[in-house]
């Protein structure tokens, strides 16, 4: 493998890494540098997580077009560094609205997917493109799963430890990246800056031009939402009802990163051959519902780490739900396809946070009639209900496979 692609996958995995490896501690670190008790840390976490998210929404697209402009060299680079000095005043930082501030200038540097995408096909031959673009993929799935168990780890030598191990690795990865990666933009292939090609609203524009898939993006969108209640306030959930540790946080969420990656990396096909797109895409639904209402409920944190493998069971629905709606546009329409599913992902992950955290800190409160720590859980079994009941409908009007 050539250096330069091998600094874009380590690229992504840090990217991907830093959000796991953070994590873990974030519910302590809350409470550590704003006080009060875990329900208000889950806002805040929440309002951290979907600041994050909104950024990377903003600025994917425009980091992607300065790179169309400038090269795809000094954006990651420059990214890099800057994400570098980042974790570092996140690691001192001893107010909420520094770690705010940290987390705005994070999901900044870290929405170079796009550019790094674009470099893959700058090197890319046409019938190789997939291929490398799988590799990405597969990086940042590596990041995930192995973020979490790591920022678990460091989490026992406290709550900053992450986010110095977070600045470490970025900064090799920056050197690495000065050292071998040569820049794929030349004058041949350099186009003019545009915000109208920057700007992330030009892609919902392209929605209504694809005709007959309104219904099938809304089932994308809602299972994205109620997806997202596992990043949103697994941390907090779990250290509320079970007082687990940073340590087994970690751990959970680096099992369930691992189930996810063998259903989707592999039982995906069977799955589909037994079941076809339509099937299967059913099945994760119910599958889905079945375990949102069982972790809404559970009774000992034995149980629930049981359940944690078993909730990646559903992860049918993504792949089987994006080669439905594949076939259902033109060739010359994928790309625009994918870039909006893309941007609805980015948009299910700055509203689910704060749904989510907000639904666990009420059920948590004072206030509340019932304690009911599960409560985002059965919400988004709700949101599941409403998205297969929209996909039944919806379907009749393609043909599966």
């Amino acid at each position: 493998m050539k250096p330069g692609v091998l600094f874009i996958l380590f690229t992504v995995m840090i990217d991907a890494m830093g959000i796991g490896l953070i994590v873990p501690v974030m519910p302590d670190l809350i409470l550590e540098v704003r006080g009060g008790d875990i329900g208000k840390a889950a806002l805040w976490g929440g309002v951290l997580s979907t600041v994050f998210a909104a950024m990377q929404f903003l600025f994917g697209p425009l980091l992607g077009a300065l790179s169309d402009r400038y090269g795809r060299r000094p954006i990651l680079l420059g990214s890099l560094v800057v994400l570098v000095a980042d974790y570092l005043v996140m690691a001192v930082a001893g107010t909420i609205w520094l770690l705010l501030l940290g987390r705005i200038v994070g999901g900044i540097t870290a929405a170079t997917q796009s550019t790094a995408n674009a470099y893959m096909a700058d090197i890319s031959a046409p019938e190789d493109k997939a291929a490398n673009f799988g590799l990405i993929g597969a990086a940042f799935g590596m990041g995930f799963v192995f973020g979490p168990v790591i920022g678990g780890l460091l989490a026992e030598y406290g709550t900053r430890a992450p986010f110095y191990a977070a600045a470490a690795l970025a900064g090799i990865n920056a050197v690495f990246g000065y050292l071998v990666l040569t820049e794929t933009v030349d004058d041949r292939i350099r186009r003019a800056f545009s915000w109208g090609r920057a700007n992330p609203l030009g892609v919902f524009r392209h929605l209504s031009r694809l005709p007959g898939l309104g219904p099938l993006l809304l089932v994308y969108f809602l299972y994205q939402v109620a997806f997202t209640v596992y990043p949103a306030v697994w941390a907090y959930y779990t250290s509320e009802r079970f007082d687990w540790s940073p340590g087994m946080i970690g751990f959970s969420l680096f099992l369930f990163g691992i189930s996810l990656a063998a259903i989707q990396g592999g039982l995906i096909r069977p799955i589909l051959r037994m079941l076809g797109e339509r099937g299967a895409v059913i099945y994760g639904h119910a599958a889905d519902i079945g375990v949102f209402l069982l972790i809404g409920f559970v009774w000992s944190g034995t149980a629930l780490l049981i359940l944690t493998p078993l909730a990646a069971l559903p992860a049918v629905i993504t792949p089987a739900l994006q080669g439905i709606m594949s076939k259902a546009v033109s060739d010359d329409a994928q790309g625009e396809l994918q870039g909006a599913l893309v941007s609805m992902s980015a948009l299910a992950m700055v509203i689910s946070p704060l749904i989510m955290t907000a639904s666990f800190s009420a059920a948590i409160g004072p206030a509340s009639p019932v304690y009911l720590p599960g409560a985002p859980f059965l919400l988004s079994a709700l949101l599941m209900a409403a998205s297969l009941g929209v996909f039944l409908r919806a379907s009749r009007r393609f043909v599966f496979t």
